[in-house]
C-alpha cells in the first residue's frame, strides 16, 4: 500500500509544545465518485486550523488540518467532469474531512477552483478560504451587486478575509465606500493596498473613529472579532443596516441591534460543502477569482512563505496566526 507523509495532531496541546503538531504517515486514499485526488503543493494557515487543533476531540486517533490548498490533480473520481489529471487547483476543502497538510488530498471538485495562471503554488493556496468567505459575505449575506451603494466597515481589514473583502468589494461594488480598521502602520498601509478608502484605528472608541470620516453612519459591516464591538456596531450601523460575523464570540448578547431594527448575518464557508454537497457555487466563485487575479484586478494576500510542509513548519505557522498583528497570510509550501 502506498503511504504518504502528514501532519497531524492527537492532542489539544498549546502551540508551544512540540508535540501539538506531529509528522505521520497514512496510506494514500482513492478517489470515488466526485473526488479528485490532489497532490498538494502548498498550504496556508488560517484561524480555523488553530481552532480545530485546539478544540477538536480526536480520542487519541491522528486528524489532518489544513483547509487551504494548491496542487495537481493526481487521479479522478468516475464521476468527475469539471477537472483531470494533471490540472492545477486550488481550493479550502472542508472542515468535515482530513485537511490538506498531507502529500495527498481528497476533494469534492464541485469546491475546487482551477489555480490562477500568473500565481506560483505558495501564492494560490493564500487565497481559497478567505476568498469564498468574503464572496459569501458581500453576495449571499449582504447581497451587493455591482449596482450597490453606502459605506461598508471592514474589521481587521489586513488580516487575510479583511484583505480579500476589500479588494473584492473595491472590484464588484464600485460605488461602496470601504472603511478599514487597523492599529498599526504596516496594517494601515497594507489595508490602503488592498483598497481601503479610509483606514481608521480600532483600539479604542470604534464608534468614534468611524463617524469621523463616515458621520452620517454606515451601511455594513464586516466582522472577524465581534466580542466587545457590539455596542460599537449598533451605534455606527444606521437603521436597518447589517453585520456579517465569521468568529464564535462567547456569550454573545446582540439586543442593542433592536432598536436600529439591525440585522445579524453568520457567515460559515463550510456551510455549501457540508450541507449542500451537490452546490457548484463555490467551484464557480473560485474560478472567477482566478480571472480576476490573472486580469490582475486582485493579488494574493500571501506574505509570509515559510518551507517545507511539515509539523515543525507548520507550528511556526500556527504561532504566528495565534499571535497577535498578523498581516495577510501565512504560507507552507513544498514536501
Amino acid at each position: 500500500m502506498d503511504m504518504m507523509r502528514v501532519v497531524g495532531f492527537r492532542e489539544n496541546l498549546p502551540v508551544e509544545d512540540a508535540e501539538c503538531l506531529v509528522d505521520a504517515e497514512l496510506p494514500v486514499p482513492r478517489p470515488q465518485g466526485r473526488d479528485l485526488l490532489v497532490r498538494v503543493q502548498a498550504v496556508s494557515v488560517n484561524p480555523v486550523d488553530v481552532k480545530v487543533r485546539q478544540g477538536r476531540d480526536t480520542q487519541g486517533e491522528l486528524w489532518v488540518l489544513g483547509y487551504d490548498a494548491a496542487g495537481i490533480v493526481e487521479a479522478v473520481g468516475s464521476q468527475v467532469g469539471l477537472f483531470a489529471p494533471g490540472d492545477e487547483v486550488y481550493y479550502a476543502g472542508s472542515i468535515g474531512r482530513p485537511g490538506s497538510n498531507a502529500e495527498f488530498q481528497l476533494v469534492d471538485e464541485r469546491i475546487v477552483g482551477r489555480k490562477p495562471y500568473i500565481l506560483d503554488f505558495a501564492e494560490a493556496a493564500a487565497m481559497p478560504l478567505t476568498a469564498i468567505t468574503a464572496w459569501e459575505a458581500l453576495h449571499d449575506r449582504f447581497r451587493l451587486t455591482k449596482d450597490s451603494g453606502g459605506t461598508l466597515v471592514v474589521v481587521g481589514a489586513a488580516g487575510g478575509v479583511g484583505s480579500m473583502v476589500l479588494q473584492l468589494a473595491r472590484r464588484h461594488c464600485p460605488d461602496l465606500t470601504l472603511v478599514g480598521t487597523a492599529s498599526r502602520v504596516e496594517s494601515r498601509e497594507w489595508a490602503e493596498e488592498m483598497g481601503a478608502h479610509h483606514v481608521v484605528d480600532h483600539r479604542g472608541d470604534l464608534a468614534a473613529a468611524v463617524r469621523a470620516v463616515a458621520p452620517d453612519g454606515v451601511d455594513y459591516v464586516f466582522s472577524p472579532y465581534s466580542e466587545g464591538h457590539v455596542d460599537a456596531y449598533a451605534e455606527m450601523l444606521k437603521p436597518g443596516g447589517q453585520i456579517t460575523a465569521i468568529d464564535d464570540p462567547k456569550g454573545l448578547d446582540i439586543r442593542a441591534l433592536k432598536a436600529k431594527s439591525l440585522t445579524w448575518h453568520w457567515e460559515s464557508m463550510f456551510t455549501r460543502p457540508l450541507f449542500a454537497p451537490h452546490d457548484t457555487t463555490q467551484h464557480d466563485l473560485l474560478n472567477v477569482v482566478a480571472e480576476l487575479v490573472d486580469g490582475q484586478q486582485v493579488r494574493s494576500t500571501m506574505t509570509r512563505r515559510l518551507g517545507p510542509i511539515s509539523a515543525a513548519t507548520l507550528r511556526e505557522g500556527h504561532a504566528l496566526v495565534e499571535g497577535s498583528g498578523m498581516v495577510g497570510k501565512v504560507v507552507v509550501a513544498g514536501w
